[in-house]
């Protein structure tokens, strides 16, 4: 089985309480999305519009952006804050007993 330049992107389909429906998503190579209330519908719509998109940028002679799918992650972000947000985290983590590091990551998974 050949692989088709569109598996090479990041596919997303998710319920959306907002819209109250699923929306497929291409992360990184469109906005918008796909919308239906049939999971495996979104997703076989989402992928139809995926190799659309990627005919249409060709056609354009535009570069395809970075291909999402299976991208690996470091677990490093370089993060820029004021001078001063970066007292009062490294006074939180202080006060927490943990470094800053782990209070950052502690905040971001309970956000998320």
């Amino acid at each position: 089985m050949s692989t088709r330049i569109s598996d090479k992107y990041m596919k997303l389909v998710e319920w959306s309480d907002e819209d109250d429906c699923y929306v497929g998503t291409s992360p990184g190579l469109f906005d918008g999305g796909v919308h239906g209330q049939d999971e495996t519908e979104v997703f076989k719509e989402l992928c139809e519009v995926v190799e659309e998109t990627i005919s249409i940028i060709k056609d354009s002679g535009k570069p395809l952006p970075k291909e999402t799918a299976n991208k690996k992650f470091s677990g490093k972000i370089a993060l820029r804050i004021t001078p001063e947000l970066h007292k009062a985290v490294a006074i939180k983590a202080m006060q927490e007993g943990e470094s800053i590091s782990k209070l950052i990551q502690r905040k971001l998974e309970t956000a998320i």
